[in-house]
């Protein structure tokens, strides 16, 4: 295997690795409005996740930066031809982390609730157009012979795209409330195991529509089996989530995302951005990467810096692993 594969397959890995962790905030974010019923319940469920959400999104810097340095040219043609959908992103992951530490900083409640607001529309946003840019890359775009991109904004907006974004949005939505039944007591705990019932069953058939169809265009034998292992996964967190086993749902619905976005880069591969003008135009993993040198220094950096990384987050999860309730919250007088 050439480096600039095992390059393509680390990118996958980090983009999957932050949608499992990014995903259970974002939805977690959405909860605050769907489940919480007043305000000590959003303040429960903002500090079922105070402690991580901002080391899950190093996953998103990391996938940027290998990216960047890996496949310039893919980094340079993707970022250029959905520059304002990513800068709509960035815009809501920079304001929605003002809002996680600005919230509490004065004791308005008109000061709280807008920040609370912040925090709800910058949740859903970023998780809907993932779902849209991810959509758009594997369905393919117009790209010149010159590597770049010469469609508009609307036509990022097709029916293939809309339909990955409600999946990524229901299926974040779901990952978060049953990370929210996983870790809060009480009544918020048991509304938690009733949404994500049928959070679970329309995400269930969103999903499956979407990764049908991207399988019936794109396909292969490999990328049907990761796509039936999304579902059943999907499935079976319904089904451990209504016994009662909410870690189970948890770790099931992490195996969903895991295995959709695998099958993504299964259609993709060997292809980075296909062309949906001349397929002799798209961008592939040779005409797209950084020189072998480069690549080589990569991945002797990643190999020292990964480990360390991945234990330090590891030891934050497990200091906060405890389960949270209203009685936890202090009397804000």
């Amino acid at each position: 295997m050439e480096l600039h594969d095992v390059w393509f397959v680390l990118i996958a890995v980090l983009w999957t690795g932050y949608f499992f962790l990014e995903g259970f905030d974002f939805g977690v974010g959405i909860l605050t409005k769907l489940l919480a019923r007043n305000r000590v319940e959003k303040r429960v469920l903002i500090n079922t996740i105070g402690p991580v959400w901002d080391g899950n999104e190093v996953w998103l810097l990391t996938a940027g930066g290998a990216t960047f340095a890996a496949f310039p040219e893919w980094y340079a043609t993707l970022f250029s031809g959905f520059y304002l959908p990513l800068l709509l992103i960035l815009i809501c992951l920079i304001l929605r982390g003002v809002a996680f530490e600005y919230r509490a900083k004065r004791p308005e409640e008109h000061w709280q609730r807008n920040w609370e607001q912040a925090i709800f529309w910058t949740s859903l946003i970023p998780a809907f157009l993932w779902g849209v840019a991810f959509g758009n890359i594997v369905r393919g775009v117009k790209i010149d012979q010159e590597m770049e991109y010469v469609g508009t904004v609307w036509d990022l907006l097709n029916p293939h795209a809309i339909l990955g974004g409600l999946v990524t949005l229901s299926l974040f939505t779901f990952h978060g409330t049953v990370f929210t039944a996983l870790k809060t007591v009480g009544d918020i705990r048991e509304r938690a195991r009733k949404l994500a019932r049928n959070l679970g069953l329309v995400t269930a058939v969103l999903a499956l529509g979407f990764l049908s169809w991207t399988q019936a265009e794109k396909g292969d034998g490999a990328s049907l089996a990761a796509m039936i292992i999304a579902v059943v996964a999907l499935v079976a967190a319904v089904g451990a989530n209504q016994a009662g086993r909410e870690g189970w749902s948890f770790a099931l619905s992490g195996v969903t995302i895991v295995a959709a976005v695998a099958m993504l880069f299964l259609t993709l591969f060997p292809n980075v951005m296909p062309s949906s003008l001349n397929e002799a135009w798209s961008l592939t993993v040779t005409n797209a990467s950084s020189s072998a040198y480069t690549l080589k220094i990569m991945t002797w950096c990643a190999g020292i810096a990964t480990p360390v990384v991945l234990l330090y987050q590891g030891w934050t999860y497990w200091v906060f692993r405890k389960r949270i309730g209203t009685q936890h919250i202090a009397d804000p007088h």
